[in-house]
């Protein structure tokens, strides 16, 4: 009987454990989707899936026309306790990933810093009801403060 006890409470140690593995990047799940904002200037598109328990893989891109005038690839990774959003722009940084460490999550607000990138230098990710978010990206820029927001709208789950 006893066996049995110690048996049951280890397997549910277990199964909680592994249930709380990837809490801190499950509370990004709410970025899985295809995100817009259509104005004069062009359209900007931002989509995410979820790739595995601990990954979400996306892109980002502006477009004028038919011409792409920016685009990223971004990647959200849980390794142990840390989560990364990591951006691949082709024409800078060498075409060198960059990473920004998660210093805030709530269920509607993401934080990620990176005080050594040159600019941005912190990305805030805030969801607005259910189909809309607000990203962020700001810090010094040649000595200047600066920021750039991007407001979306959510167009569909991938």
């Amino acid at each position: 009987m006893k066996k049995a006890f110690l048996i049951i409470a280890v397997i549910s140690i277990y199964s909680c454990k592994k249930e709380n593995l990837y809490d801190k990047i499950n509370n990004a799940s709410w970025v899985v989707g295809r995100w817009e904002n259509a104005s004069r200037a062009g359209l900007l598109v931002e989509t995410w899936k979820k790739q595995d328990d601990s990954t979400y893989i996306g892109s980002s891109a502006f477009m004028v026309g038919n011409e792409t005038k920016f685009s990223e690839e971004i990647k959200l990774e849980q390794h142990d306790t840390i989560v990364t959003y990591t951006a691949t722009v082709k024409d800078q940084n060498n075409g060198e990933p960059v990473s920004f460490n998660l210093t805030s999550a709530t269920k509607t607000q993401l934080v990620f810093e990176n005080p050594e990138h040159d600019f941005p230098q912190k990305i805030i990710y805030n969801l607005v009801g259910n189909d809309s978010l607000i990203a962020e990206i700001s810090g010094a820029e040649n000595g200047q403060p600066k920021t750039e927001t991007f407001r979306m709208k959510k167009q569909l789950n991938p």
